[in-house]
């Protein structure tokens, strides 16, 4: 396994990087492709000497691909993006992208290829963000059969885009957006136990050519996560049920803003349950317990609190949220 390359597409993103330190603890010499290699530089003190290297790939560049795969006996996609800005838009990414990398991982003869994809990926979604992932399963799995999908549900961590995005809103907002009164359930999935589902499924020949849904042990309300943040972070903030067609022409002048905090297409994906279909491969078909969400926002919440980090304060008898 030490001579053993895995090469990561998309490796300095949230779930990436994560991916890339588990398989350089199990030793192998770990090569991230992205775009810019000195912004995934700071990976590197995650392995040893020489063991974590950075190369430039574009997933628009066939050629930049190719070379980032050579000699690789495991290729990963993690590319994604949550909502579109020039050039980066869904269908090249998610699905042109995703096709040009599983056809260089093929050509290059690597034993595995793995594709992060996202519950409720469907080439005929209403979604532009879901039917990208949805169009992407399916060219992947036509350029490599053996693929494994892995399809998280909202993934959480430290560093994670969406309860770190309500709970810096909570700073300058009495009040946070239910959208769609806040009744769509969702599954969080801690990001730890994500890349710990594409290593075994990496080394797992039955799951050549699965599809795996992953989601935490509890499926919760919009409404409820939004209550669990307001809790970890000691903030009391009013819920304010926004319909989904208000919603969307908020959106609509949010999307003019560089990171917008919502997008019309995001509105559309609040519509559906994003939690594990009932028949999908799961977690327990990789031998992996995940870990509940509480304990980990206990941990990364903290600094939202009043005072900061520090506040230590705890033992809220119920979450203290103002109800509407």
């Amino acid at each position: 396994m030490k001579n053993e390359i895995v090469t990561i597409f998309g490796g300095s993103g949230f779930v990436g990087r994560y991916i890339v330190k588990r398989f350089a603890e199990a030793g192998y010499r770990v090569r991230i492709a992205v775009r810019r290699p000195e912004r995934a530089d700071f990976l590197k003190p995650a392995g040893r000497v020489g063991q974590i290297i950075t190369v430039q790939a574009n997933i628009r560049d066939p050629h930049s691909v190719a070379r980032a795969v050579e000699g690789a006996t495991i290729v990963i996609n993690a590319v994604g993006v949550l909502f579109e800005s020039g050039k980066q838009n869904f269908d090249l990414l998610h699905h042109q992208g995703a096709e040009t990398v599983a056809k260089a991982a093929k050509a290059a003869g690597a034993k595995r290829f793995l594709h992060l994809s996202a519950i409720g990926a469907d080439e005929n979604s209403a979604s532009q963000y879901a039917a990208s992932k949805g169009l992407g399963e399916k060219a992947v799995t036509a350029a490599f059969s053996e693929a494994s999908i892995i399809r998280p549900s909202v993934v959480f961590g430290a560093e994670d885009n969406f309860f770190n995005r309500f709970a810096k809103m909570s700073f300058f907002s009495p009040f946070l957006p239910a959208v769609g009164g806040g009744e769509t359930k969702m599954q969080p999935v801690y990001v730890n136990d994500v890349a710990e589902a594409v290593f075994k499924a990496a080394h797992a020949s039955e799951s050549a050519g699965k599809i795996y849904e992953l989601g935490g042990p509890s499926i919760l309300t919009f409404r409820e996560i939004l209550e669990k943040t307001c809790y970890h972070i000691g903030r009391k903030r009013f819920l304010f049920p926004l319909p989904f067609w208000f919603a969307r022409i908020k959106a609509f002048f949010f999307e003019f803003l560089p990171n917008p905090p919502l997008t019309r297409d995001q509105v559309t994906l609040l519509e559906k349950d994003n939690i594990v279909s009932e028949n999908a491969l799961n977690f327990q078909d990789l031998e992996i317990s995940p870990q509940d969400l509480d304990p980990v926002l206990e941990d990364y919440m903290r600094r939202y609190r009043p005072g900061g980090f520090y506040n230590i304060k705890k033992g809220y008898t119920e979450p203290p949220v103002r109800e509407n």
